[in-house]
């Protein structure tokens, strides 16, 4: 149908939320998305549908270059080749925020899978209602990158021939 797959930080899941529920709420909604991160890679599960999409919205991306090193560890020692572009062969996004060390997280993820997030629905720590103008005004990186993780990369994640 050309739509992505999605994981949002949050879970249905009641019993999660009860054994997390004396905590500040990262385990209860942001580690759900972590998780799935890694079961998609981990299990393969792009190879397996080929015409899938994946976003992973909501959680920043100061962890994509952690696991993509533990993930390198764990598919090499199944003695299988890891790929340094895992995201883009993938098809893997994750949404970044304005306050990421952009410049680090691109050596791991690459160019093409970073998208900019920012939860404008309601106010919690994702809300950044000028995400879009402070990534363009205020980062290091270079235009072309930011055109991508502005535009270029939200278009393929979510099948946006405009």
């Amino acid at each position: 149908m050309g739509l992505p797959v999605c994981v949002h930080a949050a879970t249905g899941d009641f019993e999660w939320i009860d054994l997390f529920q004396r905590e500040s709420g990262f385990s209860q909604f942001k580690l759900p998305v972590l998780i799935a991160f890694h079961t998609i890679v981990y299990k393969e599960i792009p190879q397996k549908f080929p015409a899938l999409r994946f976003g992973f919205i909501e959680v920043k991306a100061q962890w994509v270059p952690y696991l993509i090193h533990e993930l390198s560890r764990r598919i090499k020692e199944r003695g299988k080749s890891f790929n340094q572009n895992i995201m883009r062969d993938n098809r893997l996004y994750v949404a970044c925020q304005t306050d990421d060390d952009l410049l680090y997280i691109v050596k791991y993820a690459g160019e093409d899978s970073l998208v900019i997030g920012t939860d404008y629905g309601h106010s919690d720590t994702s809300a950044e209602i000028e995400a879009l103008r402070k990534l363009r005004h205020n980062s290091e990186m270079s235009p072309g990158v930011l055109d991508k993780i502005l535009y270029d990369n939200s278009r393929a994640l979510y099948g946006l021939d405009v």
